[in-house]
């Protein structure tokens, strides 16, 4: 009979974020706009990259790389959301499963494209006569395919262990994606191994990966204020600060969610941590990394004065 309960909950319903009702509309239109700012933003820098020759070295490989993920996490989360904001839906338990897989392949794989970026950095500032022999052609395209290997094998990690829970006591999932946590709360399968392996495997790779970020971007600073140019030394914290800022908030977010134990009872923080790294963000990164960036903006006004 238990066996019977636990496969007739094949459907769930996501709560959505918390909000009055009285401000679905408002709130609809604010994350569409958001959503769509983050596609504009994120594929027209990829297409900049593509266009403009110069703009063909590693950092840039990187960050269009980075870019296309993040177009990737928003159109995994995003549209699920708008339309839950409209008009509450079902969503199926395969629904649910192939989001959480994509959305497990694109934030894991942020996480590496983070750490190869701050490790190109450190290489170009700190070791920069060897710049060219360290960072070529080939290693970038090994960082990048290691980077998605890494993202895919995690997600699958934890999408074979959902696979051995059921799902008898509630279809209310309080969220506003398909996320591994809140699945852990209405399961009426004991959890503890997954959310061992959700501590072990995520939680090496976020230690790992913000390491390799803060190891780098401390050598790079290092080695800036040697030079005793107080030019350098603004430009460095400049760029070093804005890329640590939104390292910080991906990571930290992250942290939040997946490392530390899981509560017993639905928690809104959680919905709010998950906002910044789903949709905020990847809106975000477009604006830190290149609309800061000289040479990205030249390349704009460049290929904008071409074409109009």
């Amino acid at each position: 009979m238990e066996k019977k309960n636990a496969t007739l909950l094949t459907e769930f319903v996501l709560t959505g974020l918390p909000h009055h009702q009285d401000w679905k509309v408002l709130l609809f239109l604010v994350f569409l706009v958001i959503y769509l700012t983050t596609m504009v933003g994120n594929l027209g820098l990829i297409v900049l990259i593509w266009k403009d020759h110069h703009l063909h070295i590693p950092m840039y490989f990187f960050l269009g790389s980075l870019a296309f993920v993040d177009a990737w996490l928003s159109s995994t989360v995003t549209p699920k959301m708008l339309a839950n904001l409209l008009v509450k839906s079902k969503i199926s338990l395969s629904e649910c499963m192939i989001q959480f897989f994509s959305f497990g392949i694109s934030a894991t794989t942020e996480c590496f494209l983070l750490a190869a970026m701050a490790y190109d950095r450190y290489v170009a500032i700190c070791k920069p006569l060897l710049y060219p022999v360290i960072i070529t052609h080939r290693l970038c395209i090994r960082l990048l395919t290691l980077s998605f290997i890494g993202g895919f094998f995690h997600a699958l990690l934890h999408e074979s262990f959902l696979f051995r829970l059921t799902f008898c006591n509630s279809n209310i999932i309080y969220h506003f994606y398909c996320d591994i946590i809140p699945l852990f709360k209405i399961s009426c399968t004991d959890p503890s191994i997954n959310i061992l392996m959700l501590f072990i495997f995520s939680g090496s790779i976020q230690v790992f990966t913000i390491m390799v970020v803060l190891v780098s971007y401390t050598f790079v600073l290092l080695t800036i204020l040697k030079k005793k140019s107080i030019k350098s030394i603004k430009k460095a914290f400049s760029t070093c600060g804005a890329h640590l800022l939104s390292v910080s908030l991906y990571y930290g977010t992250l942290l939040f969610m997946y490392v530390r134990p899981a509560s017993p009872q639905a928690d809104e923080q959680d919905m709010m941590d998950s906002l910044f790294y789903t949709v905020i963000i990847p809106v975000l990164n477009p604006i830190i990394y290149s609309l800061r960036n000289k040479q990205v903006i030249d390349s704009l006004t460049k290929i904008l004065k071409r074409n109009f």
